[in-house]
């Protein structure tokens, strides 16, 4: 395309714009819409567009007295000129992608330039107004650059319209909080008494930009000329109902619904948020790892806040960390605040689990358990004291600020709802308890893609049973403290399966480094030592045996299984008394997903599989088809990824664990990563936290391979991913290109992942 082409009528004062495809390339923010809408035929206030590149020759060719550039865009000018054939005064806009707060205001009244030489004189007003504009981009400032090159600051464009003295009334086309139609007011002022004609004009451009958008008219004799128009932001509930009324109207597709809305938004309206969060100011920021916001009194144990909730009143647990024993308390507690671990740390994942909002690695903060006090930023908080947090973005707050209540609505399910006819690749969920499992069935879970069964024990009887199994001294303790294990575990399967209705349901055998579930306290190693009727030196013997140096990368997962087998006997016989009892309550099979974890050779799953086989087919459940069995890993070291080909021949399915294969493959703690992470990323070493969205050049080329060496020795090998990962949208897409039959995210992620796979399916 010439530089000539590249000043152009967008709305001529006479007749219609005829476009080629370049120019229509080069349209972007009020350029694009002005355009629409003469072209549909709305009265549209004359408007030319000129490019920088154009803008810059012309400037050129003044120089050096040529007048080839300068003749074309006069002809420009001459299209801004109506019937009665006198040059009017002129306004010069920006036109730019993104509206920013430092680009030019539009300038009026312009004089016409008295002669050709004046058009592109940048010392005459029309020349300096453009050349203002222009700098006002600033190539190294503003959203719409980042990294783009040279040519895109050459395409950028100013706008030059015909000025009207008539006057201008300004509205929206929707509601930004309801979603309905407009015209609407701004919020500066009331809505002026406008004609009929702007419901035209709304409808013509909702219809247009699929957008909601601030209108800028002029209001002359009673009639209507569009100015200009510019997209605003609205809420994720608005743009749910937009979506669905441009649907019903035949505007939209229901894919097109479906595509034009954030996933990542999503989590706005499932989750209370902060009403008045502008007007206060956070005494402390960490990292948000379960969005939300919620207030309530500070408390600094998992006693105090279930005392606190039975009471009726609101908390927020202050800890340094959370563990196992804290499981009650976090149940309990309204919000959760740490000073350490990240968006991976047992206090994220389980927070996200059960929907609560959680800040966590707040450097600033310092927990006195002793004193029932803490220190953030630079203000002293005691027990009882009041903040809020806001999960989201990390803020904490002195005091109860205000919360706006989720509002879901008929909208979101609808959008969901077509999102599932294109959607390919099946949503399951990350849950142990009955309650969360309903949860994620409201949202449209398809199943249990991750069972931690070691979360089933976190209840106070049940952690003294497991600590008893823990610090047994030989296989015959061992498997005394397992007997009462086994029937708290299979009445927690067999309430699972049954809500699940036939659902699958994939468990993984007992995990997490024991060290977890182990007293770390004084006052809990001496509760443990009384409830197990030990002296207490002799208990602190026993932890100081057991103890690990490295227990992420120690005795865990398949290890477990392999070195105390009894423990996975307990748990496959609890896993059929479960499985049997459902049958017998629903009348149908059982599908239950059997998953090994932590794995690293092929000799270790077989060894697992081979026992696993021989106590399920012993329960006489599979013959009689009140259960189905599939038997899988999880693949979440990269070793496993390596000689995936090898395991794959003893599974029926790999479970992709991304967040151990993220920590095992960069050889970074996950809950020590919040300390230099940050830094990295603003000195520009990593683009974005790996625990956050899924690091696609290592992690991901890591399960590109093991896929394909699975599949490759098993064709029928089911893949799925069951990793936090599995609720980012970023990541989401990019395992869709993969080839997984299912993701797994905790409930309230299942709507996220639900709308980012049906538009990665479209």
């Amino acid at each position: 395309m010439s530089l000539a082409q590249e000043m152009f009528a967008v709305a001529p004062a006479k007749g219609k714009a005829n476009l080629s495809s370049g120019q229509l390339k080069l349209l972007a923010g009020k350029a694009r819409w002005i355009y629409r809408v003469s072209e549909a035929g709305f009265p549209t206030v004359p408007s030319i567009a000129i490019t920088r590149a154009a803008w810059e020759a012309l400037q050129n060719q003044r120089m050096k007295r040529d007048n080839r550039l300068r003749v074309h865009w006069v002809s420009c000018l001459f299209r801004l000129v109506g019937a009665d054939g006198q040059a009017p005064q002129l306004v010069v806009r920006t036109s730019a992608p993104v509206h920013n707060g430092g680009l030019m205001p539009a300038r009026t009244g312009i004089p016409a330039p008295v002669s050709e030489g004046d058009s592109v004189d940048p010392s005459r007003p029309l020349g300096r107004a453009i050349k203002e504009a222009f700098e006002s981009y600033g190539y190294e400032r503003g959203p719409w650059h980042g990294q783009r090159s040279s040519d895109d600051r050459a395409r950028q464009i100013v706008l030059v319209q015909a000025n009207i003295d008539d006057e201008l009334a300004e509205f929206l086309t929707r509601d930004p909080a309801s979603g309905a139609l407009g015209p609407a007011a701004t919020g500066r002022a009331p809505l002026p008494q406008l004609p009929d004609e702007c419901s035209d004009l709304v409808a013509l451009l909702d219809a247009k930009a699929g957008r909601h958008m601030n209108c800028l008219v002029t209001l002359e004799r009673g009639g209507v000329r569009f100015l200009s128009a510019r997209p605003i932001q609205a809420s994720v509930g608005a743009e749910l109902e937009a979506a669905v009324e441009r649907a019903n109207a035949g505007v939209w597709t229901r894919q097109n619904a479906v595509n034009r809305i954030d996933p990542g938004s999503l989590g706005q309206i499932l989750h209370p948020r902060l009403s008045s969060a502008e007007t206060a100011l956070p005494i402390a920021t960490g990292l948000g790892v379960s969005p939300g916001a919620a207030s309530g009194v500070v408390v600094f144990s998992a006693e105090d806040a279930a005392r606190t909730r039975a009471r009726g009143k609101h908390c927020i647990l202050v800890v340094n960390e959370t563990g196992p024993a804290d499981i009650e308390g976090m149940k309990a507690a309204t919000g959760i605040l740490t000073a350490r671990g990240g968006m991976t740390s047992h206090a994220g994942v389980i927070a996200r689990i059960t929907g609560k909002p959680c800040v966590a690695g707040v450097r600033n903060l310092t927990v006195n358990a002793v004193e029932l006090s803490c220190r953030i930023g630079d203000k002293d908080v005691r027990t009882g004291d009041p903040v809020t947090i806001d999960g989201t973005d990390g803020s904490v707050y002195l005091g109860m600020l205000p919360l706006s209540q989720p509002n879901i609505g008929g909208a979101l399910g609808t959008v969901l709802g077509w999102s599932d006819a294109s959607r390919t690749i099946a949503v399951r969920t990350n849950v142990e308890t009955v309650e969360s499992a309903q949860t994620a069935l409201n949202f449209g879970a398809e199943g249990i893609g991750l069972a931690r069964s070691e979360h089933m024990f976190f209840s106070t009887e049940r952690m003294v049973a497991l600590r008893r199994m823990i610090l047994s001294e030989d296989e015959t303790d061992r498997a005394r403290a397992l007997e009462g294990l086994v029937d708290f575990q299979s009445g927690d399967y067999a309430d699972l399966f049954s809500t699940m209705q036939g659902r699958p349901v994939t468990v993984r055998l007992f995990d997490p480094p024991l060290h977890e579930f182990l007293p770390r306290t004084d006052e809990d190693i001496d509760d443990t030592a009384a409830s197990l009727g030990l002296a207490v030196r002799a208990l602190r013997q026993r932890l100081e045996r057991i103890a690990e140096v490295n227990p992420m990368l120690g005795h865990r997962g398949v290890r477990l299984a392999i070195t105390y087998p009894e423990v996975l006997q307990m748990q496959i016989q609890a896993l059929m008394a479960g499985a049997r009892t459902a049958s017998e309550k629903l009348g149908r099979t059982i599908p239950v997903e059997i998953m090994v974890p932590f794995v690293s050779t092929a000799s270790e799953v077989a060894w697992v599989r081979e026992r696993v086989m021989a106590i399920a087919q012993s329960s006489g459940l599979l013959r009689s088809q009140q259960a189905s069995l599939s038997f899988g890993t999880m693949i979440e070291l990269p070793r496993a990824c390596l000689r995936a080909g090898e395991i794959a021949h003893m599974v029926d399915f790999f479970s992709f664990g991304t967040n151990d294969l993220t920590q095992t493959t960069f050889g970074i703690s996950r809950d020590d990563a919040p300390t230099f992470l940050a830094s990295y990323q603003r000195k520009g070493i990593y683009e974005r936290d790996p625990f956050v969205s899924i690091d696609q050049k290592g992690v991901g080329e890591m399960i590109t391979m093991a896929i394909a060496r699975g599949r490759e020795s098993n064709p029928g090998l089911k893949i799925g991913i069951c990793g936090e990962h599995a609720g980012d949208p970023e990541s989401l897409a990019y395992f869709s290109r993969l080839g997984v039959d299912y993701v797994s995210c905790s409930p309230y992620r299942v709507p996220i992942a639900r709308l980012t796979l049906a538009q990665a399916s479209a």
